[in-house]
């Protein structure tokens, strides 16, 4: 059977520390020789069993980006970005492929906003054991203006957006070489974080498989619009074309 919710423990979520939030707090990724259930070791990139699975139903896993507690994604150099992409891509299609779930997740939460609670760059990979994410996505998700394009990956902004206002995406073309995926996704980031037209510190990373393409969306994140709480109804705004002539101002054009 095939669920339509995820169920969330608050008896081990009241028990997650939170580093966002509280500066004081220790960072349990900092201690790597602590951390336990390792899966797979890249340098300083770790995949490990999540040590509080607030979500029943579900097999959660933390990917560790980096040795850096104050690093970011944004800013990471470029071998080390695309390391972090691959290795990120190979263990969420593994998973997928392994038929032990009907879906899994794969994405990541930054700043105070994101709806993340450790502050230590990391994403996630879930398994979800009743649920298929696949069947809340559409094709039009990804639809959008083209920033840029190279080897057949795609970097646009939404024209659909599934929640609102400003969402870009890469759509990438070849699974072999992801240098280009792996840019696009990091630029985003960058403009939402430095060169964004609102501030902003927070932004969420979403990874896609759907009718055999692999999408990645990042969002900038601010206080949601209550017509999407209330009535799931997403804005579009009308300088959709500006900030696209913007992005490639600032990125491509140099």
């Amino acid at each position: 059977m095939t669920n339509t919710h995820l169920h969330f423990n608050t008896g081990i979520g009241r028990q997650k520390p939170n580093s966002i939030r509280n500066k004081e707090q220790s960072c349990p990724f900092c201690a790597r020789d602590q951390l336990t259930d390792l899966i797979a070791v890249d340098g300083p990139i770790i995949l490990l069993k999540n040590k509080f699975p607030v979500l029943e139903d579900t097999h959660q896993t933390v990917l560790i980006e980096t040795d850096q507690c104050d690093g970011e994604l944004s800013m990471y150099p470029e071998e080390h970005l695309i390391k972090l992409i691959r290795f990120g891509l190979t263990h969420w299609l593994e998973m997928s492929q392994s038929g032990e779930y009907q879906s899994v997740i794969f994405f990541k939460n930054h700043g105070p906003l994101s709806g993340g609670t450790i502050a230590h760059p990391h994403m996630q990979i879930i398994g979800l054991n009743n649920l298929n994410y696949q069947e809340k996505v559409q094709a039009s998700d990804f639809e959008g203006v083209t920033i840029a394009e190279k080897n057949g990956t795609i970097f646009s902004l939404s024209t659909a957006p599934r929640v609102g206002f400003y969402e870009f995406n890469v759509k990438l073309g070849d699974i072999q070489d992801i240098q280009a995926f792996a840019v696009y996704i990091q630029t985003a980031a960058h403009y939402i974080l430095n060169a964004f037209p609102f501030s902003c510190s927070s932004y969420n990373l979403f990874f896609y498989e759907l009718n055999g393409q692999i999408y990645a969306k990042i969002v900038p994140r601010f206080i949601t619009t209550p017509l999407f709480i209330g009535y799931f109804i997403p804005q579009v705004p009308n300088n959709i074309e500006w900030m696209k002539n913007d992005i490639q101002e600032k990125y491509f054009r140099k």
